[in-house]
């Protein structure tokens, strides 16, 4: 066990930012399946969410050292903010979100939604379960999709998922709220 895993999110920052590396190998070890599932949901490749991935904690560091980062006691919404500019930016680069944010689901992504050990046929499970919700969020429009990941893969608040995509709490709430009607007509088209 980590010496330091019932340390806050915030200790480990002040402790990093006087010098203890091991604290920041905790802080991202502790963030980094959210965060990562988080870009590859938004990102739908493997490959490049790692890339991004990295870009994300280079950012954090060069942050955190220059003291950009004010402890708010929600750091991960603030990293996910980071990597949803991350994932946007790089999408404007290669002028391709809006087309690469529906691309179609695919089995490589449903993988790293599954980061725990477990049986066999719990990874079957996951794995059949992990495509059928993938292809689900691929039906959505766009911002809803992104709405859906952001609040239950980022785990982000409502607030903070407005503050995210820049958006107001309102439009966040209806995003997520039509996401989910979304769903549930697609889950009553396949029972059906």
């Amino acid at each position: 066990m980590n010496k330091y895993s019932d340390f806050t999110d915030h200790e480990l920052i002040r402790l990093y930012i006087d010098g203890d590396n091991h604290a920041f190998t905790t802080l991202v070890h502790r963030h980094k399946n959210r965060l990562y599932t988080t870009i590859v949901l938004l990102v739908r490749n493997r490959d490049l969410a790692e890339d991004i991935f990295q870009e994300v904690f280079i950012k954090i560091v060069n942050a955190l050292h220059s003291g950009q980062y004010a402890d708010n006691n929600r750091f991960l919404a603030w990293a996910v903010r980071i990597a949803h500019n991350c994932c946007i930016s790089h999408f404007r680069k290669a002028s391709a979100w809006g087309k690469t944010m529906v691309a179609p689901y695919n089995d490589e992504m449903g993988d790293s939604l599954d980061l725990m050990e477990h049986s066999a046929e719990h990874h079957l499970i996951t794995h059949e379960t992990n495509q059928e919700i993938g292809a689900m969020l691929d039906q959505l429009p766009t911002v809803q999709r992104e709405a859906v990941i952001l609040r239950y893969y980022a785990d982000l608040s409502y607030k903070e998922m407005a503050q995210t995509i820049g958006i107001s709490i309102n439009t966040a709430l209806g995003r997520v709220r039509y996401a989910i009607m979304n769903l549930r007509k697609q889950m009553l088209v396949e029972e059906a």
